[in-house]
């Protein structure tokens, strides 16, 4: 029974520690900041992606950068190989090739190849204006994201 209670206790500590990035879509970003101008922090991920599931697991569940991003930015979560259309500065960007069916890597998005992305994961800051203010790529632990950020 002791150990039962202690498990129990665990498990309510670890799930209380773990805190919720709240993520929108590009397009609601880009609406929200026009209405209250605040940047974009975008992680650019893949399913396929090892180190981009370590980065949700290990820093976006962290409550200090889950709280630093939720009151500084607009989350952004893009699958660089994923089939959302995205609207930036008058264009719309899609993944033509996408294929439902393919298990692991897919077609690259046509946002993906306008961002320049060169590996993943990969986030960018936008500023209050939507421009590209800063590109981190890889993994990064949340004291080393926050500093990278808090640069800016």
């Amino acid at each position: 029974m002791k150990k039962i209670i202690l498990l129990f206790a665990f498990i309510t500590v670890s799930f209380a520690q773990a805190q919720e990035i709240k993520w929108v879509t590009f397009d609601e970003a880009m609406a929200l900041q026009k209405k209250n101008p605040k940047p974009i922090f975008m992680d650019v991920y893949t399913d396929w992606c090892g180190p981009c599931k370590m980065l949700d697991k290990n820093t976006f569940q962290t409550k200090e950068f889950a709280d630093y991003i939720n009151a500084n930015y607009y989350a952004v979560k893009f699958n660089g190989e994923g089939n959302n259309e995205v609207n930036y500065k008058g264009k719309k960007y899609a993944n033509p090739g996408y294929d439902a069916n393919r298990k692991g890597r897919n077609s690259m998005h046509e946002f993906t190849g306008f961002l320049k992305v060169e590996g993943y994961p990969s986030m960018y800051v936008l500023d209050k204006k939507g421009e590209i203010a800063k590109v981190i790529v890889g993994y990064y632990q949340a004291d080393q994201l926050l500093a990278e950020l808090k640069a800016i």
